[in-house]
């Protein structure tokens, strides 16, 4: 909901849309008038050549489109053996059944036979708790090395591709070290593997920028977008194709024989309807610019709680935080399972009229609209502080 609630705007969009034209197919050529002109603006505000976009319904058939799309590509080249894929522990691709195998969270692995054996993960830029931290460039050495031994034990000829997000979002609002994923981008080009985003979580203001890859000047091969693309007032999501990728694709097609890949409600137009709407609100409605604005209050804000007894580690990116609790300060350590201290953080929040991702792992994760201002800030810090008064025995 990065555009908060109660946009009239978004809301006429659909309904228009659904009087003009509910649903048409967009397979056989066909196509929408919604799904084309926001297709456009997508490619004309991607980074680098990602001029292509495939719509899907979310995230995580987005991550399994580019995974489809990645082998492909490489078919097509004649690159038969390269088919594996490196992800980064902590790293969340959807829920798919490819996708899942590259998010690196157990739940999402037991019992669901994954990772499967062309999935593979690299150790997580992890700043509170990387071996190498909290000094950056020596997080970004090692996670370069660590991609090179991986491509190395896995053979160059077989590694198709890294991806990563650019806040790990569910595993814990990870903030990696500023330059790490243009060192990794950099890696990739060198060992010759294809370099996908996942912005999902980042894209459409979320740290401050349209996308995350703006930070650092990224041009992915591959970029996958959800959640702000409609604002989650509608279904949507896209995986954006840079044009070497698309070119190869489209030139090894056969005449009259299509390309085995699509959604029924790929580009649904209700969806693109609302998605273009929400697109003029972040440019021209000054979402961005307020993220731009207020992100830094936010993050001077939760730095307050750097002293705060519970709290370990306090990590952001804009409107994308995160405070770690711990039971000791200098070991580090997590409150005991005992404690089940994942639900009762979040029922805390929910008493004192705050809602946020209450990992398992004792981490609150935060991501307000991006339309919040500094005093719905305060709010939400003075709803925080009563929310940990109600765990403090965690300690004990």
């Amino acid at each position: 909901m990065n555009a908060g609630y109660g946009h009239q705007g978004i809301v006429d969009a659909a309904a228009e849309q659904m009087l003009r034209l509910p649903y048409a197919t967009n397979y056989f050529h066909f196509g929408t008038e919604p799904a084309i002109k926001l297709a456009a603006q997508l490619a004309d505000l991607a980074p680098g050549d990602l001029n292509h976009v495939f719509f899907t319904l979310g995230g995580s058939d987005a991550i399994d489109t580019i995974i489809r799309l990645v082998r492909y590509y490489n078919n097509s080249l004649g690159l038969s053996d390269k088919k594996h894929f490196i992800a980064l522990e902590k790293g969340f691709h959807g829920s798919g059944s490819n996708g899942a195998g590259l998010t690196a969270l157990p739940v999402f692995h037991e019992k669901f036979d994954l990772p499967m054996p062309w999935q593979h993960h690299i150790p997580s830029p992890f700043p509170y708790r990387h071996p190498e931290g909290p000094d950056g460039h020596m997080i970004i050495e090692a996670s370069v090395a660590a991609l090179h031994q991986k491509v190395d034990k896995v053979g160059k000829d077989n590694v198709a591709a890294f991806i990563c997000e650019l806040v790990q979002g569910s595993g814990g609002v990870v903030v990696p070290p500023e330059g790490f994923a243009k060192a990794m981008e950099n890696a990739c080009r060198e060992l010759d593997i294809l370099f996908i985003v996942d912005e999902v979580i980042t894209g459409f203001g979320r740290t401050g920028p349209m996308f995350g890859c703006e930070h650092e000047g990224l041009e992915p091969d591959f970029m996958t977008l959800a959640m702000g693309l409609t604002s989650g007032y509608s279904p949507m999501g896209a995986a954006l194709v840079s044009n070497h990728i698309y070119d190869v694709i489209a030139d090894s097609q056969p005449p009259g024989v299509p390309l085995g890949h699509g959604l029924t409600y790929s580009g649904h137009p209700v969806s693109a309807a609302v998605g273009l709407e929400v697109l003029r609100l972040y440019q021209e409605g000054g979402l961005i610019e307020n993220c731009q604005r207020v992100g830094p209050y936010f993050e001077k804000r939760l730095s307050e709680f750097k002293d705060h007894p519970l709290i370990g580690d306090v990590r952001s990116k804009g409107l994308l935080a995160a405070l770690e609790l711990v039971t000791n300060k200098t070991t580090k350590e997590k409150p005991a399972a005992d404690k089940n201290i994942g639900p009762r953080l979040a029922r805390a929040g929910y008493e004192n009229n705050l809602i946020f991702r209450a990992n398992a792992d004792a981490t609150i994760a935060l991501a307000p609209p991006i339309c919040i201002v500094e005093s719905e800030i305060d709010l939400l810090i003075d709803r925080l502080e009563k929310t940990l008064e109600l765990v403090m025995d965690i300690k004990e």
